[in-house]
This record gives structure tokens, C-alpha cells and sequence, in this order.
């Protein structure tokens, strides 16, 4: 079995080194002229994946009154504590 000579395994190598310097240079390029396009599409993931995660936006999953915080069985008298018997109390009118 004859081995490769010096020559050719230098040539390989040559031909892979360039092929992998060209790529180099052609991505470093498109990433170059696009970057402003990038850049925007990066800012669009991230605002979409932080407003997907309120659970479809700020509507009617949200109390819009007063009617919709009131407990029926409640009343704000029966929620209020009882006045302290004694000392140096606020005084009422």
C-alpha cells in the first residue's frame, strides 16, 4: 500500500482551510448587512413571548369595577374590627 505524498495532504488541507475561511467571511457578511434586521426580529420574539405570557393580554380577565370585587355576603360594616374598649382610642362621632 503506497502511502499519500506530502504534496497532497497539503493540498487537502488547503482546500478545507479555504472552504472554511470562505464560510467564515460569507456568514460574518450576511450577519454584517442584516443586522439591523436581526436585531428587530430578536426584539419582536422577546416582547411576544413576554405579552404571551399574561394570558392573553389585559382584558376581560381583569376586574373592571366594583361590582366585580364585592363579595355578596359581605358588607364593609361586618368587615370592619370592633373599636378597642378603653384607653387612648380614636374617638367617634
Amino acid at each position: 500500500m503506497k502511502l499519500p505524498s506530502f504534496n497532497s495532504i497539503a493540498n487537502v488541507i488547503s482546500v478545507v482551510s479555504g472552504v472554511s475561511l470562505a464560510g467564515i467571511i460569507g456568514v460574518g457578511s450576511y450577519v454584517y448587512l442584516n443586522k439591523d434586521a436581526i436585531i428587530d426580529d430578536i426584539k419582536d420574539a422577546a416582547v411576544e413571548s413576554v405579552v404571551g405570557g399574561m394570558g392573553g393580554g389585559l382584558g376581560g380577565s381583569l376586574p373592571t369595577g366594583a361590582t366585580d370585587l364585592a363579595v355578596p355576603s359581605a358588607t364593609p360594616q361586618a368587615a370592619a374590627p370592633a373599636a378597642p374598649s378603653g384607653g387612648f382610642g380614636v374617638p367617634t362621632f
